[in-house]
């Protein structure tokens, strides 16, 4: 009888590209590209209907309003409002502005922002650094050769604009997390920089010989020349100096009854008291002056004056968008944005999580992009979150944002029915309130010294900016406080630390149970001396990764693994054994002519000591720290392998525990690990491939695509899972120590990949065997 052949079954196009390409089922199942943009794109009309939520958080409280909330928010309000038309005028005098400006930001900043905001206690206005860094832009537009057509508010108004867009264009694209790219240390650093500047360059003002000098050089400039003109001092010297000592003086008296009132009443006193300090100030300032120059000719006063303040909004127009003027402010807008963007986000966030609530840094910077869009319609400039006005806010028991509201009314109340009072307000004594409301922003001693205990680097970034920052401009000191957060993120990123770890038992006398805990071996590890961890079993190696592995850093944490494992395992070739010709020219031996020296008691010689070691047979890496992979890590993996195989002369099996995403298993798997391997490791990005094999040749020759019943072959299983079936593959457990991995469905970890580990005991005791 005729037999029948069965003819091969011919491959389709797709099979034999997914064959040429070395396509993998089982790595590509372990985390699924597929899966992941059809997850992303499930619900995009239930995420857009999301975003636009988002864009009014207004709505999921204004419907609940009450008289409670009310009650609250009207204190607050008018507290706010009694400091910030003092300040906002202030504030303009720092950015080179009339008076009025201040007042028009201030007004767009509260009566704006609560529609779009996340935080009730953040008050946005003018402040002192975004002030000072306006008051340099318009100098520097209005120095260049065509800068003199464009007057001051223009500038100002302009750059509000476009920082405006720019900020909206980041919150609207959900890019707000680019922030924490500039660490706590140098935020302050330049944020205590640009105090200091400030103050300095009221010093003259406060004396009555600003006219003397440019306050707007650079900070030791300036303080040099406030030294200098000190015999010039003027009567304006009354004003500030007592205005300041009355400043300081109500807040600690006002602070110490705060904290040792003895009822509610008196504490609650202090607090408004001193939070209307600066209103204080300004009002008796004001009364003593006229009551100087009341009988004086304008033309002859003896002390600087605010004179007149338009009522109204005398500057309302829609903005021009000039060319010429954007191209000047150009190089200037990376620093203006980065100021509103940090001080606003950096309050919020502290607020926030002061008084228990969450706010949303993208739909924040949204709020202030909208905020600086409109405020140039106003006649306004740049506004962001005040820290002084925020923490006043806070600390009067604001309830939700619409207190902004209740400041707007008393800003418009000041505007149209305050400006023939303000004509009296002596210019020194505005100087003392921005002395005092920017003194808060230098870092505290005891802030400085916490940034030391944390991280001496970032110590050393913040008395950087500070000092750049004095000795410049706050441009570069902002640039300096940025390139170096980023400088030190590098290396932290390049220079990580990896540790080779021990075992040591730890038993629990109230329920008389033993576990296993993995500290590092080194001295720095445990700094109790009756503690004795236990090293690994002879020829394996524990290894923690403490960062991401990466390509920065990816050559260094294998160099640190083969350095170690050269230096505690012995080498499957014995050079000394080997003629000169034989040897290789990176391990030469003794130079030809030089003399061998004696061995003391003792002392073997290096070929004894080689001896003595014990060959390497397992890798095992912690991954807990690992939250992402590349493929230069998963090379250098592959090379590592090679080098330490060639070394010891046999197999070195790679373990990998607590591995937290799919898509490093993955990564892994398809540089060859995780499931045992043949001869030949598979090349991910080498420079130099190691042989001249197929990709695909190779590929297939390492890892059958069907293993027999789901398991890997007997002949690629080490001598560990010969002695002990993995714990979590059987779901039982190693000597009752380990504890049950099973799932209610079947084992947490395919048999598969039966060198990826649920915990790092379990990788130990795989890759060791029954003997640790």
């Amino acid at each position: 009888m005729a037999t029948i052949t069965e003819l091969p079954q011919q491959k389709t196009f797709k099979e034999k590209a997914f064959a040429w390409l070395g396509h993998d089922p089982i790595i590509t199942e372990t985390a699924s590209t597929r899966d992941a943009l059809a997850s992303a794109s499930s619900d995009l009309p239930g995420a857009a209907a999301h975003y636009v939520d988002r864009l009014f958080p207004f709505t999921k409280w204004i419907l609940n309003y009450n008289l409670g909330w009310l009650t609250g928010d009207l204190i607050a309000g008018l507290t706010v409002g009694m400091v910030v038309v003092p300040q906002s005028m202030s504030y303009a005098k720092i950015a080179t502005l009339p008076p009025q400006i201040g007042l028009y930001s201030s007004f767009v900043g509260v009566m704006i922002y609560w529609i779009f905001s996340t935080s009730k206690d953040v008050t946005i206005g003018p402040v002192a650094v975004m002030s000072l860094e306006v008051s340099k832009v318009i100098k520097h537009v209005q120095n260049s050769p065509t800068g003199k057509q464009y007057s001051a508010q223009e500038i100002a108004s302009t750059l509000a604009l476009i920082c405006g867009i720019i900020v909206l264009g980041i919150g609207g694209l959900r890019l707000g997390w680019i922030v924490e790219f500039i660490s706590a240390p140098a935020v302050s650093g330049f944020m205590t920089g640009s105090a200091i500047s400030i103050i300095a360059g009221q010093l003259a003002g406060l004396m009555g010989y600003s006219n003397k000098f440019d306050t707007r050089a650079s900070t030791y400039k300036v303080i040099i020349n406030s030294f200098k003109y000190l015999p010039s001092t003027k009567r304006d010297a009354a004003y500030g100096l007592s205005g300041l000592f009355f400043l300081y003086a109500v807040r600690a008296v006002c602070n110490h009854f705060e904290r040792t009132g003895r009822t509610y009443t008196i504490r609650r006193t202090a607090f408004f008291l001193g939070t209307l300090r600066t209103a204080l100030t300004i009002i008796f300032l004001t009364l003593f002056a006229w009551v100087h120059l009341r009988h004086q000719k304008p033309a002859k006063y003896d002390i600087s004056i605010l004179k007149t303040v338009p009522s109204g909004f005398q500057n309302m127009q829609v903005p021009r968008f000039r060319t010429g003027l954007i191209s000047e402010l150009g190089s200037l807008l990376p620093v203006s944005t980065i100021i509103l963007l940090l001080e606003h986000i950096a309050i919020s966030k502290s607020f926030g999580r002061v008084n228990n609530y969450k706010i949303d840094p993208n739909q924040e910077l949204i709020a202030i992009g909208i905020t600086n869009v409109f405020t140039p319609f106003f006649g306004g400039y740049p506004a962001t979150g005040s820290f002084s006005r925020t923490a006043i806010k806070s600390k009067a028991g604001v309830r939700t944002p619409l207190a902004g509201v209740i400041t707007g009314i008393v800003v418009v109340v000041a505007i149209y029915g305050l400006t023939g009072a303000f004509y009296w307000i002596p210019n020194a004594g505005l100087s003392a309130v921005i002395i005092h409301a920017v003194g808060d922003l230098i870092a505290s001693p005891p802030q400085v010294y916490a940034f030391w205990l944390v991280s001496p680097l970032e110590a050393i970034i913040f008395f950087g900016s500070v000092i750049i920052t004095v000795f410049t401009t706050i441009e570069i000191g902002i640039y300096a406080s940025v390139a170096a957060s980023a400088a030190l993120l590098l290396y932290r990123i390049a220079k990580p630390r990896g540790t080779f770890l021990g075992r040591v038992r730890i038993h629990s006398e109230d329920n008389n149970i033993t576990r296993e805990v993995f500290v590092p071996l080194n001295k720095d590890g445990v700094h109790n001396p009756y503690v004795k961890v236990e090293a690994p079993p002879p020829g394996v190696i524990v290894y923690r990764v403490e960062e991401s592995f990466l390509y920065p850093n990816a050559s260094r944490y294998v160099d640190h693994i083969a350095d170690y494992a050269k230096e505690t395992t012995r080498s499957a070739i014995d050079y000394d054994s080997l003629s000169l010709s034989q040897r290789p020219w990176n391990d030469p031996g003794p130079l030809r002519f030089s003399k061998k020296k004696d061995l003391g008691p003792g002392q073997l010689s290096a070929s004894d000591a080689n001896a003595a070691k014990p060959l390497l047979r397992a890798i095992v890496i912690d991954c807990s720290g690992i939250s992402n992979i590349d493929s230069t890590s998963v090379q250098n993996l592959v090379d590592l392998r090679r080098v330490l195989e060639r070394y010891s002369g046999q197999e070195v099996e790679f373990h990998f525990a607590s591995i937290l995403s799919p898509w490093i298993k993955r990564a892994l798997l398809a540089g060859g690990f995780g499931r045992g391997r043949g001869s030949q490791p598979l090349e991910i990005a080498a420079v130099v491939p190691a042989g001249t094999e197929a990709v695909i040749e190779r590929y297939e020759k390492h890892f059958p695509s069907s293993p027999p019943n789901g398991r890997i072959p007997s002949d690629d299983s080490s001598s560990a899972n010969s002695k002990v079936a993995d714990i979590e593959e059987a779901g039982g457990s190693l000597d009752q120590r380990l504890g049950e991995h099973l799932s209610p469905t079947g084992p947490l970890v395919s048999a598969l990949t039966n060198r990826f580990h649920l915990d790092l005991a379990a990788a130990v005791a795989a890759a060791a065997g029954r003997e640790w």
